[in-house]
């Protein structure tokens, strides 16, 4: 007999834990190789964990809803003949996520005890997430130096940053408050049972060093309801809804948006569609939509204006060489995801259409890898799809925009000619595009999106795919 660990597998080049959501195995159960034996979720997608040996699962090391580092043994298995046990997985190696963990932590009060004392020096390591979130809450290197660390070789952990920057906020030190000599006679006389208790509740109130005057708690006067809701009904979020939830508020607050708008007359681009549609298909396999259209045209603007493909990183601006092209994607639940074209401008206009059919149907079917999420540097949302005329969207981080193409609308338009002008029937469409203003300006923003709108327009009717 033989015991193998079953680990949490690597999902992704930048994913460093995922969580556990429904087991289908239970302690006892006998397991085949490959088989399903739990669901994980990462901040992307859902996936199936099948095993990596045949026999019966002795041990469930954790429960639904935890979250797991990678590499981390989630199970063991008894096998019914020797099998090469997996490396042990060290207790260093178990914990060296937690410098760019991305776990949930509720605020709790930064003790003055119990942390690691910073390596003197100077020369501490930072990890891309502590800098960047020091960065957008405007913590200086001096102060980052002074926090106390909790990870390996008391290395700053985001948990350790994020109670930092709570701390700042609600004024609470990192370190023991002096005290004055007129006061020390009143701490004194508070009773010690009633400090204890307060510090072990660890919540962010002031002590009252003069207890010979109790006042009430102050009237906040904007206290919300929280018993008569009313005719109401009550949805708790979903995870993933949850997760876009945290994302979009990260997005607002790291980036100063600016939106810009224009129009595109694509009377070109819907005639030739419905002019080659069904040979296409006949022919290569798959349908022509609009969005491989609409990506063939923007990848060869991007290289145009390559400031438009990059991203902020601190003081720096990191532009990417790589154009993928991120599809905003809506699941059967409402929810909204974004699988990534890569390499998109290598791809003719029968290689997009395969890659968006078969990106949009695992999307739906809940089939997406987690690296068909990662890597993207720009995204094109389609808000027509569902009626709109134009949207405001926000910036999927890390990138510096996002397009956003409106319903095509048959309307009335001037058209100028060497004849003078006349009024015809086109297909006329909005686009709108989001823009992070720190490194992106009005002119460049709204010179990319008029040369977009253009190269729609010129799209080739003599085009063969």
């Amino acid at each position: 007999m033989a015991i193998v660990d079953l680990v949490m597998p690597k999902l992704g080049e930048s994913i460093m834990e995922a969580t556990i959501l429904k087991w289908h195995k239970k302690t006892g159960d006998s397991v085949k190789q490959d088989e399903t034996i739990l669901d994980i979720a990462t901040d992307k997608v859902d996936s199936e964990v099948p095993s990596t040996a045949a026999g019966i699962i002795t041990e469930l090391l954790f429960k639904e809803n935890d979250v797991v580092p990678i590499g981390a043994a989630i199970a063991r298995i008894e096998t019914g003949h020797a099998v090469a046990t997996a490396k042990p997985t060290t207790q260093a190696e178990t914990f060296a996520f937690e410098a760019d963990e991305e776990v949930s932590v509720p605020y709790v009060p930064t003790p003055t005890v119990a942390h690691s004392s910073p390596p003197a020096g100077g020369n501490r390591f930072y990890s891309p997430l502590v800098i960047n979130i020091a960065n957008s809450e405007g913590v200086s290197m001096v102060e980052l130096e002074k926090i106390p660390g909790t990870g390996n070789d008391g290395r700053v952990t985001k948990k350790d940053i994020l109670q930092y920057v709570m701390d700042k906020k609600l004024g609470v030190g990192n370190e023991a408050p002096v005290v004055s000599e007129q006061a020390v006679e009143g701490i004194k006389t508070i009773e010690q049972p009633q400090i204890q208790q307060q510090i072990a509740s660890k919540q962010p109130e002031t002590l009252n060093l003069r207890p010979e005057t109790s006042a009430a708690p102050p009237e906040t006067g904007n206290q919300q309801p929280t018993t008569d809701l009313g005719n109401v009904e009550i949805i708790e979020m979903d995870r993933m809804r949850k997760m876009i939830a945290k994302h979009m508020v990260n997005s607002k607050q790291v980036s100063p948006h600016v939106t810009s708008f224009s129009e595109a007359d694509v009377t070109h681009m819907v005639l030739w569609r419905e002019k080659v549609k069904k040979e296409f298909e006949r022919t290569e396999g798959a349908k022509i939509t609009f969005t491989p259209m609409f990506i063939d045209c923007l990848v060869r603007v991007m290289k145009r204006f390559p400031m438009i493909n990059s991203s902020v990183d601190g003081d720096r601006i990191i532009v990417k060489k790589d154009i993928n092209i991120g599809m905003a994607t809506a699941m059967p639940t409402g929810n909204l995801i974004v699988p990534v074209i890569r390499n998109a401008d290598y791809l003719n206009i029968v290689g997009l259409s395969k890659v968006v059919n078969t990106l949009a149907d695992n999307a739906r079917t809940n089939k997406l890898k987690p690296d068909d999420t990662q890597g993207g540097t720009f995204t094109l949302t389609n808000v027509g799809t569902f009626g709109s005329l134009m949207g405001t969207p926000i910036i999927n981080q890390p990138q510096a925009a996002i397009l956003a193409v409106g319903a095509i609308k048959k309307r009335p338009v001037v058209i100028e000619t060497s004849e003078g002008d006349t009024i015809a029937i086109r297909h006329m469409m909005y686009l709108s595009l989001s823009y992070d203003h720190r490194i992106i300006d009005g002119s460049l923003g709204a010179s990319f999106l008029t040369a977009v709108a253009k190269e729609f327009e010129q799209w080739n009717l003599e085009r063969k795919w």
